[in-house]
């Protein structure tokens, strides 16, 4: 059981105050993980950060991954023994408008973590989530393997694919599989589907988007309803990221690597599907509406194959997109009735928990 690994283990979070890191956190410290956590303050208001009072069941460090003097002695304090690397600009759309930013944080926040890592004696695993878009992505019928090409159309998708490239670079400059008895560190990659749960207040997000549309009692616009991806609850990725961890820390760079963290086949699906069905569970809404206006290029079609994960991992998808939506809709209704949204949370993973023992 995963409790039996990391209750007591140190472990280091960056982002650990947005909609995944916040996710994480709670699951590691229900786990018994000390866990510090190394980010901006909260980008959104409402935050999951805030509604689940997370700075009070972990060690919260305010910071930046771009400041690497402050990131590198929050390294140093923490000792940590297992690294989760989330701190990111995560949004396709915001990476037109900020570009230089987006590089700066995702690129360069990689860059000022792995050189930290050169002088941390303690850590033994770590595992730098980037994305699905890091494919150089040709609109393909088949879901992309992790031995496919890396690009990017836009500067977010550009800059997961350049993040990937960093932590190669790295792992083969500094912690070399061939000298692993000495520098005892295992680093991979997680390349996760498109996510979804309560707790993302992101603009520009289609779950987010619905739920404004509620509370404003406003019809959604939506701007590709063709477009399909590999969605999948949080907790489904999360779950992949802490048994690669686990792998990395007892199996070494045995485990290095990119791993891909995506769901079956059936739960790929286009965006009217997803808002079709998460209207129904909801109950009455105003439905939606195509945008008429310009938009910045958008990948048609996004599909992942995770056969390793689920072949050297054990991975597989505990919620379809069906029971997905029903815990989203569950979460958010909650939130918007003002019940206590940890216990909510909480009661989410405890359901998950469950579903791993089956």
């Amino acid at each position: 059981m995963m409790k039996d690994f990391y209750c007591g283990k140190r472990v280091f979070l960056t982002g650990h105050t947005g909609f995944k890191g916040s996710w994480l956190s709670i699951w590691l410290s229900k786990l018994g993980a000390e866990v510090t956590g190394f980010a901006l303050a909260p980008p959104t208001k409402p935050s999951m950060f805030e509604l689940c009072d997370i700075s009070s069941r972990i060690n919260s460090i305010i910071g930046d991954v771009r400041d690497r003097n402050a990131l590198a002695e929050a390294l140093e304090d923490a000792e940590p023994e297992i690294i989760f690397h989330l701190a990111a600009q995560p949004l396709v759309r915001l990476s037109y408008e900020n570009p230089v930013e987006t590089y700066e944080t995702n690129v360069m926040g990689t860059v000022n973590l792995l050189d930290a890592l050169r002088t941390c004696s303690t850590v033994r695993a770590a595992v730098i989530i980037t994305s699905d878009k890091c494919y150089e992505n040709t609109e393909s019928f088949w879901g992309y393997r992790e031995t496919d090409r890396l690009g990017g159309y836009d500067p977010y998708s550009s800059s997961k694919a350049c993040q990937e490239m960093v932590v190669a670079a790295y792992g083969n400059s500094f912690f070399n599989a061939a000298d692993y008895s000495k520098h005892r560190l295992a680093i991979a990659t997680a390349r996760a589907g498109n996510v979804i749960g309560g707790g993302d207040f992101a603009k520009d997000r289609l779950i987010p988007d619905f739920v404004r549309s509620i509370i404003n009692n406003e019809q959604l616009i939506i701007r590709n309803p063709h477009a399909v991806r590999p969605w999948q609850h949080v907790l489904d990725p999360l779950h992949g990221y802490l048994t690669l961890a686990e792998k990395l820390y007892k199996g070494g760079v045995a485990y290095s690597g990119a791993w891909n963290f995506g769901p079956d086949a059936e739960n790929e699906k286009d965006v009217e599907w997803i808002i079709n069905k998460i209207c129904s569970l909801w109950g009455e809404t105003k439905g939606f509406k195509l945008d008429a206006g310009q938009n910045p290029h958008e990948t048609g079609c996004l599909k992942l194959d995770s056969y390793k994960a689920r072949k050297l991992l054990n991975f597989d998808t505990r919620f379809n997109i069906e029971k997905a939506l029903e815990m989203v809709v569950e979460w958010t209704k909650a939130f918007l009735t003002n019940e206590n949204m940890y216990a909510v949370t909480s009661a989410q993973i405890d359901e998950y928990e469950s579903m791993l023992e089956t």
